[in-house]
């Protein structure tokens, strides 16, 4: 190791790339999981939080809350916020709030004002703070004045920090905060309006969390039927920490990716160290070292080596949550201070070392074997096979159980076994494409051009790069090509055909007794569009069978049904964008037990079937239906659908408001606009959505997670690069010797660089055409199988796919190729 680590540079770098990609990711994640346990009452705004929806708490569940601690009211709810004169108007997300608010933690508005004077009532106006968003959007000033509902709001300052925003999940709209009077006074919280109720507690201080627990418990035992949705300090933001462990996944996976991609890198330095030592190794044998004391020596070597590479990742790796700390803080809870996180860096280094043996063993067992009478004959170790069954199986056991590690640290098990058995499928069919491009080589006729020729002969001869270019560059392609492919129709289904079938408008919160004359105005303004409008009210299944939900392990793309309130309706008929695929509808005028219709593809995640139970929590009333039929549901649509559609004697007489869509494919905007100045001036208490702002908002959302994604994609790819790096410069001692060759019997500088760049041009275009179709299937199946959204495939990411892999190819190439070109003669022939 004296000579210096100038053949292990690659080797040194792949290994500590994939190290700090997995060592940050998870020691980032855990920061922020950390932070949101640390700051869980601020995040909550109290102890426990109890949401009702379509209904406030009664006299004995408020004074069953009251009894607990300290209680913080509030109400969430959407509506139309419009300038006075009726010129414009937007979506906000409207939240209540009463004087004990918040609990914990602090409002901060600019300029900073006393609650008191932020939302008091001056001569009839309500005051509110609201985020930057709505100025710009309705173009007012600090002190400019809306209308909300049938009340006048004054926006007094600017929204800066709301302590409990992330207990308060994901909305399309800008904030606006208001007190619960001035909503009392909108006129928006009608009987079935789609309004959220939350009662936030603080528990005495010292409350362990055990006490807590019990508390909760004590709450569901005295109201069973409350149907309230509870939560916790140490859940405060469960969607959040959700979404952390399943990106935090995704990006280990990535990591690892990288790290095996790397392996090649590896294996590929290792050969070519042991092709560099080929004298030492049969001077030992010469003077009787045994075949395993050589393997020890290497091996050692090999450790420790990766062992800096390793030190290298660790470092890194440990940093990353210093840095994110910066940039996440405003966004996302993170510690105050960062720290380090053993068991990350732990699992980063395990995972360095195993995927340094599982690459190494080969060629350092291979290596074991050569007599010391055919090292000093033969040019290096490439015509030799499989070294000692041992080897082989420990490499095999190695890899068996970095990929049982890497299931078993996975927040979702079955996606990591995917990525484990794509990941094998995916080395043996990139070793297959080389042997395939390498046989189709072999088998070309003979071509009139000389550096065609050369570069043809190139791909096949015995030590080629074409096996380990096709492995390193496809894996870093495909996975580029898979995830820009999922992107790109997500983004056209966003932004061309959903749009194209999607309604126009969703109006929320009509009230019964306004349902026709808000029929009749809508066909007044839109004659041609076509008016959908259903009952709806909110529910949360409660119990399946009998049997709590809670209780119940349902696979992920089905909890969402389970998961807080779900709005349900009633009808007569079958939905006209449903079919039905099991079962009957029931009859008109039925009163009989009370049924449901359950969609289909639900039912099936659900373990539902016809004739099963169950119990819906309603208004504070828990309701058992029986499944009577089962349908296909078009989500695609984005028309009116529901997860559950009841016999209308289920909720007779119970409150209600009504659901409507308007669906003109010929509207232009100013008829939207005028339809929705309509409906705000006249029902101002209805909520109105514009469902193209909507896609707007998640267009963007896609986009930048897009990007997100495509830019840790692209640790894979550096490391694609890097072994394709490594390949040519393991290579390089063979190219000197065809080069010097080849010059000696004639061939040109020119020559020698269009037979290289020819070579490099067939084994990019080779491995493009690869990660083009593995890449296309694997984004066809997520988006067609697991979205359940149409796929097609986009050329001009074919297009962009190709011409990068064989830039990147040639690129490579040529930069060592001009290397090998400049080498004397005299010294190679010497040694011939």
């Amino acid at each position: 190791m004296r000579g210096g680590l100038s053949g292990f540079l690659i080797f040194i770098t792949c290994i500590a790339l994939g190290v700090t990609a997995i060592g940050g990711v998870n020691s980032v994640a855990r920061a922020i999981s950390d932070g949101v346990a640390d700051q869980g009452q601020v995040l909550l705004g109290g102890d426990l939080r109890f949401e009702l929806n379509q209904r406030e708490a009664t006299a004995e569940e408020l004074s069953h809350l009251q009894g607990l601690g300290d209680v913080a009211r509030s109400a969430d709810m959407r509506s139309m916020a419009r300038l006075p004169d009726g010129s414009d108007q937007a979506l906000v997300e409207v939240k209540a709030v009463d004087g004990a608010y918040p609990l914990f933690g602090a409002l901060a508005t600019e300029p900073s004002l006393p609650q008191s004077d932020l939302f008091a009532e001056r001569d009839g106006v309500y005051g509110a703070a609201a985020p930057d968003l709505l100025f710009e959007r309705l173009g007012l000033p600090l002190n400019g004045r809306i209308k909300l509902g049938t009340a006048t709001i004054e926006l007094r300052a600017k929204l800066t920090t709301e302590p409990d925003a992330v207990s308060e999940g994901f909305g399309f709209a800008p904030r606006l905060l208001v007190s619960l009077d001035a909503l009392r006074a909108a006129g928006l919280v009608q009987p079935g309006s789609l309004v959220e109720h939350i009662y936030k507690v603080r528990l005495p201080a010292g409350t362990s969390d055990a006490a807590l627990t019990a508390t909760l418990e004590r709450a569901n035992a005295a109201f069973p039927e409350a149907g309230w949705s509870t939560r916790t300090r140490k859940s405060a933001a469960p969607a959040l920490a959700s979404n952390i462990d399943r990106f935090s996944q995704f990006l280990t996976l990535v990591g690892l990716t990288a790290l095996v991609v790397g392996g090649v890198g590896v294996a590929n330095a290792v050969r070519a160290y042991l092709d560099g030592k080929r004298p030492v190794i049969a001077t030992f044998k010469s003077l009787g070292a045994s075949g395993s004391f050589v393997f020890q020596i290497y091996l050692t070597q090999i450790l420790m080596i990766a062992g800096v590479a390793i030190v290298i990742g660790l470092v890194l790796g440990a940093l990353m949550p210093f840095a994110a700390g910066t940039f996440l803080r405003s966004v996302i809870p993170v510690p105050a201070e960062a720290r380090l996180y053993p068991g990350a860096l732990g699992l980063a280094a395990l995972f360095g070392v195993m995927v340094t043996l599982v690459f190494a063993l080969i060629p350092l067992g291979r290596a074991r074997d050569v007599p010391a009478t055919a090292l000093f004959r033969e040019m290096g170790f490439e015509s030799r096979g499989f070294p000692r069954a041992g080897y082989v199986v420990a490499a095999l056991l190695i890899a068996a159980a970095l990929a049982a590690i890497s299931v078993w640290m996975a927040a979702d098990r079955r996606v990591a076994w995917i990525f484990v058995v794509a990941a094998v499928v995916s080395f043996i069919v990139l070793r297959g494409v080389g042997v395939a491009v390498q046989w189709i080589a072999r088998k070309s006729p003979r071509v009139r051009s000389t550096a065609l020729r050369l570069a043809i002969g190139n791909i096949h001869r015995p030590g080629a790069l074409t096996p380990s270019a096709v492995l390193s560059l496809g894996l870093g392609l495909t996975l580029l090509v898979t995830l820009a492919l999922i992107d790109g129709n997500l983004r056209r289904q966003i932004a061309g055909s959903l749009p194209e079938q999607a309604p126009n408008f969703f109006f929320v919160d009509i009230q019964g007794a306004e349902v026709e004359q808000f029929a009749g105005l809508v066909k007044s303004q839109a004659p041609t569009g076509t008016l959908m409008r259903v009952p709806m009210l909110r529910g949360r299944i409660m119990e399946i069978n009998g049997q709590d939900v809670r209780q119940i392990t349902v696979p992920p793309e089905g909890a969402w049904v389970l998961r807080g309130d779900r709005g349900i309706t009633y009808s007569d008929t079958v939905p006209e964008n449903a079919t039905l695929s099991a079962g009957e509808w029931w009859p008109q005028d039925y009163q009989g037990e009370p049924l449901v219709s359950f969609s289909a593809e639900e039912a099936g995640q659900l373990g539902l079937k016809l004739g099963d139970a169950v119990t819906v929590n309603v208004l504070g009333r828990n309701i058992t239906a029986k499944i009577a039929n089962l349908r296909r549901v078009e989500w695609e649509s984005l028309a009116i659908n529901f997860v559950m559609v009841f016999s209308p004697n289920t909720f007779a007489g119970a409150p209600h408001s009504w659901l409507a869509t308007l669906t003109d494919p010929a509207a232009s905007a100013a008829d939207e606009s005028r339809v929705l100045n309509a409906v705000t001036r006249t029902f101002p208490t209805v909520t109105t959505v514009r469902v193209k702002d909507a896609l707007d908002v998640v267009n963007g959302l896609v986009a930048q997670l897009g990007v997100a994604i495509r830019a840790a994609a692209g640790v894979a790819l550096v490391a694609s690069i890097l072994v394709l790096a490594g390949a040519l410069a393991a290579g390089n001692r063979a190219r000197i010797h065809d080069a010097v060759v080849l010059k000696t019997l004639g061939a040109t500088r020119r020559t020698l660089i269009a037979a290289f760049s020819l070579e490099y041009f067939l084994i990019g275009l080779a491995t493009a055409v690869f990660a083009l179709a593995a890449g296309g299937v694997a984004a066809w199946y997520v988006v067609s199988r697991i979205m359940n959204l149409p796929s097609a495939f986009l050329p001009e990411v074919a297009v962009g796919t190709l011409l990068f892999a064989l830039v990147l190819t040639i690129g490579i190439g040529l930069i060592g190729t001009w290397r090998v070109l400049g080498h004397k003669a005299a010294p190679v022939l010497r040694n011939l």
